[in-house]
């Protein structure tokens, strides 16, 4: 075990680099977003209640979604981008997903491979078990033939959980966040006025960033930016002036939490999705601008600001003064993992290391330095399909990230080893395969715990 006074040296030098060091700036203008309650978990041909009731254990994701609120209104079922959009996320295409995920895990664990049906039923792990690394018993979506009543808007959400395509990724990102309407017709005004609306507030307060009162805050915009990843993509300066102004006049816009460090990577995956329906691409890393018209750059930025603004309204008391919803999620992330891995948990706990010196920053950017850009565009496919995704469903990952180390983890005998393990993470190499597996896993401890009665304790 490490001596206090090196374990106290380690962890002054290790937080200098977590993004919670920075002071907050702002107070609030807006309350946080309240997302809409779901519904609980109920058989797919049970009415849906008015109000949460026991959950009753159902098989699939498809039954879960399906008896959640909806962004969009039902009665918009002729929405043809969304007809687009489901016929290329077809059902094939899920259902090969996820029997890929169960298949290569299950022969990797050495059991039977899961076939495809209705029951794959989960049983729960006696307490004293040491759990094992993610089992083949996920259950992720059924076909979607099997839910014809439902309307375009809830199908591209089950659709989507499993991977967008690229084709038709960037608008079904302005779908899900709830940025672009449902309605067809209603799109081309929508998307003109918001445009509009964002250079409008460009124009009335972007000037005021050299102001006393504003320059601590774009002081620290300005330092931040060029810190980012990918640096091939940050350092190009039509990049930096964009993700300026919009941190900017998102911090103005919102002094509850003003800016702080980690809501800048939030703009990094919306930015190259959506100017990839542009350019031509084989790595995202790697995305040029300077090719791209400036009046199509403009309104991706806009698009960019708007549809972070949407992910950060669900989310704004993780940055608001002392970071509440960061400190809440990572003590609900070490009851959670010592309830599914008590062994991970306890070693962590011998070596005295605390879940806050490496997961405040999983909650901060969302896994986004943890894991290549590909994974994390990949990654939010699913949380913008995944009920209050961002939120709630995130927690859930992170626990399957961190359990998804446990061989690692229990070998290594020393605080600091350990420490700068969780802190640089082997993930380089991940891909969409890697990142489905962890999403499964995430979905079946959700589907385990989110409802127990006392779900986070013992």
């Amino acid at each position: 075990m490490a001596s206090d006074g090196a374990r106290k040296q380690f962890w002054k030098r290790s937080n200098s680099k977590l993004p919670g060091s920075i002071q907050h700036v702002y107070g609030a203008q807006h309350p946080p977003f309240d997302p809409l309650l779901h519904g609980t978990l109920l058989k797919s041909t049970a009415k849906m209640p008015t109000t949460p009731v026991k959950a009753k254990r159902v098989s699939t994701f498809q039954e879960f979604e399906s008896n959640t609120s909806d962004a969009w209104d039902a009665g918009e079922d002729d929405d043809e981008l969304l007809a687009m959009a489901a016929e290329s996320l077809n059902s094939e295409v899920v259902m090969e997903t996820a029997n890929r995920v169960l298949r290569n895990h299950s022969q990797r664990q050495g059991r039977p491979t899961l076939q495809e049906g209705p029951e794959l039923q989960q049983k729960p792990r006696p307490e004293a078990e040491p759990p094992s690394p993610p089992s083949g018993d996920l259950r992720l979506v059924k076909s979607v033939s099997e839910s014809h009543t439902s309307c375009p808007a809830e199908e591209l959400r089950k659709l989507s959980w499993s991977g967008i395509p690229k084709p038709v990724r960037p608008m079904t990102w302005k779908l899900l966040s709830g940025y672009l309407p449902a309605n067809v017709d209603r799109r081309p005004a929508t998307l003109q006025r918001k445009q509009k609306e964002y250079f409008a507030f460009i124009e009335h307060y972007y000037d005021s960033r050299n102001d006393e009162v504003h320059q601590d805050t774009y002081r620290q915009i300005h330092i931040d930016i060029p810190r980012m990843s990918p640096e091939a993509l940050i350092l190009q300066p039509k990049v930096t002036e964009i993700f300026e102004r919009i941190l900017f006049i998102w911090a103005i816009r919102h002094p509850a939490s003003g800016y702080v460090q980690g809501i800048n990577d939030l703009v990094t995956p919306f930015f190259v999705v959506f100017i990839c329906e542009y350019i031509e691409a084989e790595e995202v890393d790697t995305v040029d601008v300077s090719g791209v018209p400036a009046e199509v750059l403009r309104n991706i930025e806009a698009d960019t600001y708007w549809c972070m603004s949407k992910l950060l309204d669900g989310i704004q008391d993780n940055y608001t003064f002392a970071q509440p919803g960061i400190q809440m999620k990572v003590k609900m992330l070490e009851e959670l993992v010592s309830r599914i891995d008590e062994q991970v948990h306890r070693h962590l706990d011998q070596h005295e290391v605390r879940y806050l010196q490496f997961a405040f920053r999983w909650m901060n950017n969302l896994l986004m330095r943890e894991v290549p850009l590909r994974c994390t565009i990949r990654l939010w496919d699913t949380y913008q399909s995944e009920p209050e995704g961002f939120s709630h469903f995130h927690l859930y990952v992170c626990a399957a990230f961190l359990v998804r180390w446990r061989k690692e983890i229990l070998e290594e005998k020393d605080f600091q080893e350990l420490l700068l393990f969780l802190q640089n993470l082997p993930t380089a190499h991940w891909d969409d395969e890697d990142i489905s597996l962890l999403l499964a896993e995430a979905y079946r401890l959700k589907f385990a715990f989110a409802d127990a009665p006392n779900h986070y304790k013992k």
